[in-house]
């Protein structure tokens, strides 16, 4: 392992050296490519620095205990051993995950798609609660989210709701939460207090750029028609809102939240090059035989991946089998157990299939 982080900190070095050449941002393709390189090896190189040093630290102090005449000297250095031994076993664990091969997609932003399934009205109030709930994740997280798009639910919620995550590690963080989300509560419009179960999916896709897949315009039908719901008196009565169709594909995405046509272009053109993105992704993994099925990561977006069960307060994720008790917290933003569950699970399958 000494090896490989040794070759892991020559090869930070020598990016860092690339990064601060005059001519570094002249290829900004190959200057982003660097820069995230860098910042990927730069969390490597720092627990590297760390370990050495608590390897020199127990070398110490095995040193005193084998020559030391002085008794309480020796004392003092076994108590030292005691306590870094520990810390080495939980140093290397750590060493060997950041180790393991990163999804290249982990460090983009996403845009996030919430949809009502099955449950009527209550599917879209719920679609609603779950928008809110990543809302207030990603304000913790220190995020930024926009709205790109949205359908209201006739007694509130959403229908569809798109947006658009950006900052640190969102895609690494949330890639998880893809699937189908279910609620089992008494919905406002019960007047018996029957629990009903209503359902609504996840789809996050990682926010690409324009190198990452190219789409010509050529290929790409842009239709314009007036925007509906919220946005000011303008909104039903200029052609703002956009409507992109990928025609080799039938791909489509719009976009009307913003006055601007223009922007609401962008937006629309990110979202449809993200959907694009992801379909090839899969025929080329596919074709590969590289597609890892896991109990995480690689299943159906039709499974059922968690339940929110309100008369229990409890929200359980099937994937891993976890659950907690704290349903108010989570539905207020605070999934961060099972960002970090998910997390654990995946790397713990990728040293099982020995990737790292």
């Amino acid at each position: 392992m000494l090896d490989k982080l040794e070759a892991i900190k020559e090869r930070f070095e020598d990016v860092s050296q690339q990064l601060i050449q005059p001519d570094a941002m002249s290829d900004m393709k190959k200057y982003k490519s660097l820069n995230k390189e860098y910042k990927d090896l730069e969390k490597i190189v720092i627990e590297y620095k760390k370990y050495l040093n608590l390897i020199s630290n127990i070398d110490n102090a095995k040193q005193v205990i084998a020559t030391e005449k002085d008794e309480e000297f020796r004392e003092m250095a076994k108590e030292e051993l005691d306590e870094l031994l520990p810390q080495l076993d939980e140093m290397e664990e750590l060493i060997k995950n950041l180790l393991i091969p990163k999804d290249p997609n982990d460090s983009k932003d996403i845009i996030i798609e919430i949809r009502a399934g099955a449950g009527g009205d209550e599917a879209s109030i719920f679609a609603g609660d779950l928008h809110r709930m990543y809302s207030r994740f990603a304000e913790k997280q220190g995020w930024k989210m926009e709205l790109i798009d949205a359908q209201e639910g006739t007694s509130g919620g959403y229908k569809e709701i798109i947006s658009s995550i950006s900052g640190e590690d969102v895609y690494g963080k949330l890639k998880f939460e893809s699937g189908v989300h279910r609620v089992q509560r008494v919905p406002a419009t019960e007047t018996q207090g029957r629990i009903h179960t209503s359902v609504a999916s996840v789809v996050v896709l990682p926010e690409v750029e324009e190198f990452d897949i190219e789409l010509s315009m050529n290929d790409i039908r842009k239709d314009l028609f007036c925007a509906s719901g919220p946005g000011g008196q303008s909104v039903n009565t200029t052609y703002s809102a956009v409507r992109l169709t990928h025609i080799p594909s039938g791909i489509v995405a719009q976009c009307q939240d913003q006055k601007s046509q223009l922007k609401n272009f962008d937006k629309a053109l990110k979202v449809l090059r993200s959907r694009v993105y992801e379909v090839e992704l899969a025929k080329k993994l596919e074709e590969e035989g590289a597609q890892r099925k896991s109990m995480v990561g690689g299943n159906d977006r039709s499974d059922k991946i968690r339940t929110y069960n309100y008369p229990q307060g409890r929200v359980t994720d099937h994937r891993i089998g976890h659950t907690v008790y704290n349903l108010p917290s989570v539905m207020d933003g605070n999934i961060d157990d099972f960002v970090e569950q998910l997390r654990i699970a995946e790397s713990a399958e990728r040293l099982k299939e020995g990737v790292a």
